[in-house]
This record gives C-alpha cells, structure tokens and sequence, in this order.
C-alpha cells in the first residue's frame, strides 16, 4: 500500500454535513481532503481540476444527483474511487451499479469510514498495477478477487472461478475453495474479465470453460450445465443467442 496521503473530494449540498465528514477525515491518517463540491456538476469540475483519489459523494442533491455524477466520474482517467454517504439505505444497489466501492448511510461512524477508505487504497494500488501492467505490455485483468472477512482478507484466484451471482449490493464468487462475498458489480467484472467470463442471465456471469451442456426442460427453460459447482444455471431468453454464439467459437 502507499504511504502517500489519499486525496479526498467531498460532495454534498449541506454545508454542515460536508464540515462533519471534513471533520471525521481529520482525524484519519494520511487523509488529504483538497476540495469541496455542492452538487454533482460541480464535483465532476473539480475532479477534472484537482484530480483527487477518492470522492465521498451524496447521493440526494439539487440539479445532478450523486448517482449520476457518479456514473459521469467513471469515465475520467485516472478514475476516482466513489463512495457514497448518504442519509437512504434504498440506492444501494444503483450505487455499486455505478461503480461505487462502497455506500455508507449517514450519521457515517469513523470506524466505518475508515473501513470504506481501506477498500479505496486497495482499489488505489490494483489500479497503479493496473497501469504498470498496460504499460509493460501485459492484460490488465486481475488475477485474483479480494473477499473481506471481518477484518481479514481472502484472494481468490480468477482461475479457480466458477460462476458469479448479483445478489443484492454483493457479488457472491462460487470457487474452487466455496463461496465469498465481494462487493464489487457484476457490470464491471464482466467488463473486466470479458474473454474469461460469459453472461447466461442479468445475475449471473459463467467461467466460460465451466459450461458442459446447455439442456432444455420439457417446460422450455433452458439451463447451463457445469463441470463443478453443482445444480444446473438457468440461461435467460435474452442471454441465450450470444450464449451460444460464444460456446460454438471455444
């Protein structure tokens, strides 16, 4: 991990909550917070100004909400980190959807900020090998997939993969070891690992060299047949013709 200080821009159109979070920021080490926006226009100008590492980002605020001032930042280069602080627990999924690392609902508590800040200097240091990576030649794909447990961490190896499932704000890995929670989204997974993974219904993206059979119930649902991981995957309608498209081309 680095030692720099992380560069933090705070977003919100209260200026009493923007001083609370400034306030718990200080009390955190090598925290640098370098501005303060007020809704979610004026977050993504100061971005491009002060290229910060991490945005705090409500979500609820006059003219562009946080949502989408999120989805805005994830196309800047480098991309900020976001996590969202907000007073509703019902934009969760929206969030992680926008690629958000995490979603803290006010009053934050500092232990649980510093705990969304520790998931920002990881993503920080996948994404300075990320670019070391391009610039040396090689995929950018990661080769393994950071669980938390309590206050630990398990990688699990992309190639011992099965499948993945969205459920709710987490993805849930189905490995050759069992099962482990991350909280990143399944849209960017796929992106990430898009030669490795393959997508048989919104929920669900499969290890491409896991797929044995695609067989059809007598009620003409089809289902995905793995080499591990137990029962049989349902494939949506939708999914199905690139399904097949990209399992004829293995």
């Amino acid at each position: 991990m680095t030692t720099q200080p992380m560069r933090v821009l705070v977003v919100d159109d209260e200026p009493l909550a923007r001083a609370r979070l400034c306030g718990l920021l200080s009390g955190l080490p090598l925290i640098d917070v370098v501005g303060e926006a007020g809704d979610g226009q004026a977050a993504i100008d100061a971005c491009a100004r002060l290229h910060p590492d991490a945005v705090l980002l409500d979500i609820a605020m006059p003219g562009m909400d946080g949502l989408a001032a999120a989805r805005a930042l994830a196309n800047l280069q480098p991309r900020p980190a976001v996590v969202f602080c907000t007073a509703y627990d019902a934009h969760a999924l929206s969030a992680f959807e926008a690629q958000a690392l995490d979603y803290l609902v006010k009053p934050v508590r500092t232990e649980r900020l510093a705990q969304a800040l520790d998931k920002v200097r990881t993503y920080l240091a996948g994404r300075g090998a990320g670019r070391a990576a391009a610039q040396a030649g090689e995929p950018r794909a990661r080769s393994q997939l950071c669980a938390r447990l309590g206050g630990n961490l398990r990688m699990i190896p992309v190639d011992d993969i099965w499948f993945l499932q969205a459920d709710e704000k987490y993805v849930v890995v189905h490995h050759a070891r069992g099962e482990d929670l991350i909280e990143e989204s399944l849209r960017s997974l796929e992106t990430e690992f898009a030669d490795r993974f393959v997508r048989i219904h919104r929920n669900c993206l499969v290890a491409r060299e896991e797929i044995t059979e695609l067989r059809r119930s007598p009620e003409g649902h089809v289902h995905a047949v793995l080499r591990h991981g137990g029962a049989a995957l349902e494939v949506s309608r939708r999914c199905l013709p690139h399904l097949r498209e990209t399992l004829q081309q293995l």
